[in-house]
């Protein structure tokens, strides 16, 4: 081949090559923005786990905040404000939790790990639920609970794992979210005796509506309620 002709397509090659070996992001503005959720079936299955009962305030309150995962930052590309966000960013595989990156970085060490230092770890108990789910088919699926317990509630079988689940993940670390650390019992207890817990969970006016990820089910504000009401036990 002439070196002019060369020269001339040195362009092209060029252009063959950067398409060859360029990584394309997937397209998040064709997704739904908030997507409907899913219709809740009727009574909760103690063996499965749910998205939208317990998977996405967990994800919401942990990893989809400002400077983080949410839509604004997008950090690394990574997205969690919704179901189909959090499957095609995080990487979600059905089935296999093992293989499926949302699950990966939340064992990883370090800088590495997510949420990252100085945010506190999901603890074992909640990595699990997100393994399960992911196991399970990772549906976008959701309950609505038949029988609400208001007369066994404890701190740590009931009010705790609520905290935990949509709340922690702001509300801890070396800078909880509005100095407000939801950690223990005393930090929990000394926000609900101002009834600005109840506040914020029953969306009253005045106060801020907590969670993010939205209201608290009927039976968790009642369950919260009847504990208070109860004088606030550490049981």
């Amino acid at each position: 081949m002439k070196k002019t002709n060369l020269i001339l397509l040195l362009p092209a090659i060029l252009l063959i090559l950067q398409l060859a070996s360029c990584k394309h992001d997937p397209d998040l503005s064709v997704l739904p923005v908030n997507p409907d959720p899913p219709e809740p079936t009727i009574g909760c299955d103690p063996d499965s786990v749910y998205f939208v009962n317990t998977v996405f305030p967990l994800i919401q309150s942990s990893c989809a905040m400002s400077g983080c995962h949410d839509a604004a930052t997008a950090r690394e590309g990574v997205v969690l404000t919704d179901y189909y966000r959090i499957m095609i960013t995080g990487e979600v595989n059905p089935g296999n939790a093992g293989d499926s990156k949302i699950y990966e970085v939340l064992n990883e060490d370090g800088e590495d790990r997510m949420p990252p230092p100085p945010a506190q770890p999901l603890n074992a108990d909640q990595k699990a639920i997100i393994a399960k789910w992911i196991n399970q088919g990772a549906h976008n699926n959701a309950c609505t609970e038949t029988n609400c317990d208001t007369l066994n509630v404890t701190f740590s079988g009931i009010i705790m794992p609520i905290v935990q689940t949509n709340c922690s993940g702001c509300h801890s670390g070396a800078s909880p979210g509005g100095g407000i650390s939801l950690t223990n019992y005393n930090g929990v207890e000394a926000i609900a005796s101002t009834g600005q817990l109840l506040g914020v969970v029953k969306h009253l006016t005045g106060y801020r509506p907590m969670p993010p990820s939205g209201q608290l089910s009927d039976c968790q504000i009642a369950q919260i309620n009847k504990w208070i009401t109860n004088g606030k036990p550490n049981n």
